[in-house]
């Protein structure tokens, strides 16, 4: 469970002030995951790094009765001079989980070949995401913070990356930001509309797709 208690932040950028948290109170269930929905420069991201404890709220606060993970495909924590391995060596120990396990399971997820060997300034972008999704889901956390990171790669590539997360759901919850509402319906249950500074939570995700759909003036029905 996570528990929103009126949570207020205002980010700026070169002079521009966009409200991101207008005293948000809202409770995601245990186990459930969430869709979270909003236009572009809305904060999703910058609200799922609040939750993550990486940004700091102007007013309010947060409440989890379990282990939350940092925004899944996050590398801004990695050593651009150290390689893959060293990093998922590294972030192992940080959190108390076997190194060898997860340098296993993050080699043979991330699909980078020699470059897992290789020091990070020599990755692309593409890989430096499958390297830290692969981190994210080697570490159990009772709920797992998404944003983006499954589109990553190839067709191949991002089927593999559904059914890691499908099967890191069936002990978890998430909260997941994506564009893809087809992607949303597959692997959430439940939606949150982020929009002005104001969440709605809603316990099913065609309620949510639908309240965005219409937010944003498009056509909507059941299958997307």
């Amino acid at each position: 469970m996570i528990r929103i208690e009126n949570l207020c932040k205002t980010h700026s950028l070169h002079g521009r002030h966009t409200v991101v948290a207008r005293n948000i109170h809202v409770t995601f269930p245990t186990g459930a995951s969430v869709a979270l929905l909003g236009r572009n420069g809305a904060g999703k991201s910058t609200l799922l790094q609040m939750i993550a404890g990486t940004v700091n709220a102007d007013k309010g606060r947060i409440l989890s009765d379990g282990t939350v993970s940092w925004p899944v495909g996050f590398s801004g924590s990695f050593h651009a001079d150290m390689t893959g391995a060293q990093n998922t060596r590294f972030i192992a120990r940080t959190y108390g989980v076997d190194t060898d396990a997860l340098q296993e399971f993050v080699e043979d997820f991330a699909e980078l070949g020699d470059h897992f060997h290789l020091p990070l300034r020599s990755y692309s972008s593409g890989m430096r995401s499958r390297l830290a999704f692969g981190v994210s889901m080697g570490i159990r956390f009772d709920t797992y913070l998404v944003d983006e990171v499954t589109s990553v790669g190839d067709a191949l590539f991002r089927q593999k990356s559904e059914r890691v997360f499908h099967a890191r759901m069936a002990q978890s919850g998430a909260i997941v930001v994506s564009h893809s509402m087809d992607m949303l319906r597959r692997l959430c249950e439940s939606g949150a509309v982020l929009d002005n500074g104001r969440l709605t939570f809603y316990p099913r995700i065609d309620s949510a797709i639908a309240h965005y759909l219409d937010m944003l003036g498009l056509a909507h029905s059941p299958e997307g």
